[in-house]
């Protein structure tokens, strides 16, 4: 799997998103990652694409052995968005030329969640900490990265609600996933490791080998 599709994956799973919406111009390997997640929490994805789009993607879906997983959704996503709330993970193309509007319609869950905003090329703008319907008190990071073609993760909630708080000898802090019966598998490949810094609160995403 792609260091991109690993990372969202890892990220859906550790922090055992129930919800999980992606907005998409067609279904790709993201979309097989997000649906691996949710079968590992018990969650579903809900895939929002364009009706000419429909039947191809299902057959991708299905062919991956997730279709279980997966409820698609077409037609306008502004509107599609309005029918989901308290979303757990949130994943939108920024290929799509409206990418700006749909990041400010997601109703994420204010007590934790994660949205990335995927394909944000450089000089384009993702939400820089700005989520609809989050109070003040309320912790808000986001963070570009260069993995894949851009990416901008934003998560919303305390640091350690997305799994094991670790300090580190540096004076920064790493979170990494939790592994609750066995709900993210630990294997031979590198892990995602999420490392805050205490006295700037600035973060990056890194791969622990």
């Amino acid at each position: 799997m792609p260091e991109s599709n690993e990372l969202i994956s890892a990220l859906a799973a550790g922090m055992s998103a129930k919800l999980i919406v992606e907005v998409t111009s067609e279904v790709s390997p993201s979309t097989v990652a997000l649906a691996a997640a949710a079968r590992q929490t018990g969650g579903k994805l809900v895939c929002i694409l364009p009706e000419p789009k429909l039947d191809k993607s299902q057959k991708a879906i299905e062919d991956s052995g997730l279709s279980d997983m997966v409820e698609f959704k077409t037609g306008d996503p502004v509107e599609a968005l309005r029918n989901y709330e308290n979303i757990d993970f949130s994943l939108v193309d920024c290929k799509s030329n409206d990418y700006e509007t749909l990041l400010k319609k997601l109703d994420v869950n204010p007590k934790r969640s994660v949205v990335v905003a995927n394909n944000l090329l450089e000089g384009d703008k993702g939400l820089k900490g700005h989520v609809k319907g989050v109070g003040n008190k309320t912790k808000v990071r986001s963070l570009k990265h260069p993995i894949g073609q851009g990416m901008e993760i934003t998560m919303i909630g305390r640091s350690n609600d997305f799994g094991r708080r670790e300090k580190s000898k540096s004076g920064s802090y790493c979170i990494r996933p939790e592994r609750k019966g066995g709900v993210v598998k630990k294997t031979d490949k590198s892990r995602w490791i999420f490392q805050v810094d205490e006295k700037s609160g600035g973060g990056a995403y890194f791969q622990d080998a």
